[in-house]
């Protein structure tokens, strides 16, 4: 697994895409493809969940359009090939803080929440990662929470 990663990430003159994402970054390809994998758990990618994709790849890692589309390709490729979601869990678990995991959650919460609908099979997927990132059942509501506060308040003043 780690060297599917390590070949992935190799720089590669004629591969631009690998270009904008350098080896060290590893964390961005298993953030993204936790992304992809909740918003595809319901069998449908909605445009407002791809937009919420962009938009916390935009404000998590300070990533242009470009660089998230390469990064949402790169991420695509190791979820067609991957086991489970340890192997994305497992990168984050070693890498972020238990602050950045949460964060992590919640943007999966926005993703999930993007659609205005909330489907058993992405409630299932976001209980297993939230296990995977070591997140009690709490944790996970309180994120939800959280979010579902950030959304309405952000309706309101629309």
């Amino acid at each position: 697994m780690l060297q599917f990663f390590k070949n992935i990430l190799q720089t590669n003159e004629e591969n631009s895409r690998e270009n904008l994402i350098p080896e060290k970054d590893s964390i961005k390809i298993a953030t993204c493809a936790l992304f992809l994998e909740i918003a595809n758990s319901d069998d449908n990618l909605d445009k407002s969940e791809i937009d919420t994709i962009y938009s916390v790849m935009k404000s998590t890692f300070s990533l242009s359009d470009e660089a998230i589309e390469n990064l949402i390709v790169l991420s695509q490729e190791q979820v067609e090939s991957s086991v489970s979601l340890y192997e994305f869990t497992d990168v984050i678990n070693k890498t972020f803080t238990e602050d950045q995991k949460f964060e992590v959650l919640k943007n999966l919460w926005r993703i999930i929440l993007a659609d205005n609908k909330l489907d058993p099979h992405e409630e299932h997927f976001i209980k297993k990662i939230g296990g995977n990132l070591m997140f009690y059942h709490k944790d996970l509501i309180a994120a939800k929470m959280e979010v579902k506060n950030e959304l309405k308040n952000s309706a309101s003043k629309v």
